[in-house]
């Protein structure tokens, strides 16, 4: 870290999907996984309630791996924790968390100073562990069903601050490109607050004030105090945003992020020179594969992992700068890794395909075995469920680190989607 004109340059930026990795945000399984019951897991997106102490077990190897490569870790929980010993980084975060939307206008001051009571780490468990009827009123005021509808119509047990489990999940609420980054505008409402949370961490905590890193996006700028900005049609996750490196961005354009958020990003990042071309790989809405790193990530500056029977029907498209007045150049692509093997410069790109028969790869497609991480060139950390993957990986000479994942994988996420990088070397 050094200065320059006054302000302090960042050690953070991310410029490919391979390069060493250096620094990670995670979040170790807590009170809101705790909070999955079978009548709520659907609504909180997870398919089926987790043994929580396994999740944490697997979690707690999975970063034991990344620090043994020498990955720096930080976990999201507490650098939350950190900043809300700060009055207004607190102020911050609850004025946007508490609004009329969602915790009822009759409610809000009532909720806004129980958790402006709370200490620091309390308030970042409850911030994302969400806060229950009995909580709020053990710490603050009895009478509140009196005088709130959200209250009275709820059960002692329910949320009046929903629980955000998908924390677990940091690839998604922000995104690293090169020098900056992306808050994203979540298409679920049950992940919307999950942003805030990460935005103050950005905003407020000495690792990242006061340096230089660019904002390419936030979902929060034109909220206010009473009512924070919400997405429309135009959403956004981590898990379909992959700067591959040589000034190329690939991007999945389905359900979860749609055309024109990869509109606003291509703009954003082609007039500022961070990229060159936008790879946009059209997908279908589909469980099985939200977001274009569940069918799809790389393991080497050569050599991707796909799953082949939703590869093969992806429309794939360039974006490019425009000239002559327009604002871009789109080109549509013979197909998706052609235009991967083209951007990366390369003569022939590598695929390795999901393992075992048509059910075999099936399962493990749905099992997160394209959704690996890589530590370096040729380097990746992949779940150990995945036998016939990992295999395929091994014989083209990728070395794999495997590590459980069999209730870390319940909420759809592998070792790709657990972490946010935010220092990657480029290629």
């Amino acid at each position: 870290m050094h200065e320059q004109g006054g302000r302090l340059m960042s050690d953070f930026g991310v410029y490919s999907e391979v390069g060493r990795l250096r620094k990670v945000l995670v979040h170790r399984p807590d009170l809101s996984v705790r909070r999955l019951t079978p009548g709520n897991h659907r609504d909180l997106l997870f398919d089926d309630v987790l043994w929580v102490e396994r999740a944490i077990e697997e979690h707690d190897a999975f970063v034991r791996v990344l620090v043994e490569e020498g990955v720096k870790v930080y976990h999201l929980s507490l650098l939350l924790s950190d900043i809300m010993a700060n009055e207004e980084a607190r102020r911050w975060v609850i004025d946007r968390t508490v609004n009329p939307m969602t915790v009822g206008r009759s409610a809000c001051s009532a909720v806004r100073a129980c958790l402006m009571e709370m200490e620091p780490a309390a308030l970042a468990t409850h911030l994302i562990g969400g806060l229950t009827r009995t909580e709020l009123e053990c710490v603050y005021l009895e009478g509140l069903s009196l005088s709130s509808l959200q209250v009275a119509a709820s059960g002692p047990d329910s949320f009046i601050l929903t629980p955000l489990p998908n924390t677990l999940y940091t690839r998604d609420t922000s995104s690293w490109i090169c020098d900056g980054f992306t808050l994203n505008p979540m298409f679920w409402p049950a992940r919307r607050l999950e942003v805030i949370n990460v935005a103050a961490i950005y905003r407020f905590h000495p690792l990242f004030s006061g340096r230089d890193i660019r904002t390419w996006h936030s979902c929060l700028e034109n909220g206010t105090e009473s009512s924070p900005a919400v997405p429309g049609m135009a959403s956004m996750e981590g898990g379909d945003i992959m700067p591959i490196g040589r000034g190329t961005l690939l991007v999945g354009m389905g359900e979860r992020t749609g055309g024109p958020m990869v509109e606003e990003i291509s703009r954003v990042l082609l007039s500022s020179g961070a990229v060159n071309r936008v790879i946009v790989a059209q997908m279908s809405h589909d469980r099985a594969h939200m977001h274009l790193d569940t069918v799809c990530t790389m393991l080497d500056q050569d050599t991707v992992t796909v799953f082949p029977e939703v590869i093969g029907r992806i429309k794939a498209y360039s974006i490019r700068a425009g000239r002559g007045g327009r604002l871009f150049e789109v080109t549509r692509e013979a197909d998706l890794l052609g235009a991967i093997t083209d951007a990366l410069g390369v003569d022939r790109l590598s695929v390795i395909p999901t393992g075992g028969d048509e059910y075999q790869a099936a399962r493990e497609q749905w099992d997160e075995g394209n959704n690996v991480l890589a530590l370096k060139p040729g380097k990746v950390v992949a779940y150990d469920r995945n036998t016939c993957t990992n295999r395929n990986f091994r014989e083209a000479g990728i070395d794999v680190i495997e590590v459980a994942g069999s209730e870390l994988s319940r909420g759809r996420g592998g070792g790709h989607c657990l972490t946010c990088p935010l220092q990657r070397d480029a290629i």
